[in-house]
């Protein structure tokens, strides 16, 4: 009996981990597609034009490409930086010249920023171009406004970390912009400052929305726009 069992026991186990067997027949071989996440994120069937490189240059791929790069170098530089105004510049100096590789990985999380906003906006006028905004595709087109609003967002908060000169009266002019606003400028200065100016109370909530807040919805979003993608057929193609 308890063999048995412990027959059942491994049973369950190895359908939790494969879920059909040997694929040496039509049925598992089927299962191997229609269960496999990597296979499963392209549609059945697809546009043949849309299959060209030249139709689409893989810029969405390339975004999301960026945006994962963006993490993991950002992940590290958390590693040596603090969001202080006594120690934040300090931080950015010792790293570029006292952390090994610390330099190469700043620049490929600053030149990344700007490719990834490069990128998305390249992304957006293509699929407007070719027309793959239209039904039923204009949920998607909405989601990725919002990518690249976010996408503008992360590019900003992170623009007052390094608090140098630069950085320091880019954001008081930025944040001044935002006041103008007619409804709520005079709020969503107060929202991004913490405070009358910028100091340390900006610091720490530009940082807080630029490693944690933004990021995360970002990566939501994402997920949500490529499975949309999927639902909606694949990339469109304008036949005219």
């Amino acid at each position: 009996m308890a063999s048995l069992v412990d027959a059942v026991t491994r049973s369950r186990v190895w359908r939790s981990f494969f879920r059909h067997g040997f694929p040496d027949n039509p049925l598992d071989r089927s299962l191997v597609m229609t269960t496999n996440i990597f296979f499963h994120l392209h549609p059945v069937k697809v546009n043949l034009k849309s299959l060209k490189v030249t139709y689409s240059f893989g810029l969405g791929v390339i975004t999301v490409f960026l945006f994962v790069t963006l993490a993991i170098t950002g992940t590290l530089l958390m590693f040596y930086y603090v969001p202080s105004v006594e120690r934040s510049y300090g931080d950015i100096v010792i790293l570029q010249t006292q952390v090994p590789f610390g330099q190469l990985f700043r620049n490929l999380h600053r030149w990344g920023a700007h490719l990834m906003v490069l990128a998305a906006v390249l992304h957006m006028a293509r699929v407007f171009y070719t027309g793959a905004y239209k039904p039923p595709r204009e949920f998607n087109w909405g989601v990725g406004v919002v990518l690249l609003i976010l996408t503008l967002g992360a590019s900003f908060t992170g623009y007052l970390l390094p608090w140098d000169q630069l950085s320091f009266w880019a954001i008081t002019v930025g944040t001044s912009i935002a006041s103008y606003e007619p409804l709520m400028g005079a709020t969503i200065k107060k929202i991004l400052l913490g405070g009358p100016e910028v100091g340390q109370d900006a610091l720490t909530r530009f940082y807080a929305l630029h490693i944690m807040v933004i990021p995360a919805f970002l990566a939501l979003l994402i997920a949500l726009h490529i499975w949309r993608v999927r639902k909606d057929g694949g990339l469109a193609a304008n036949e005219t």
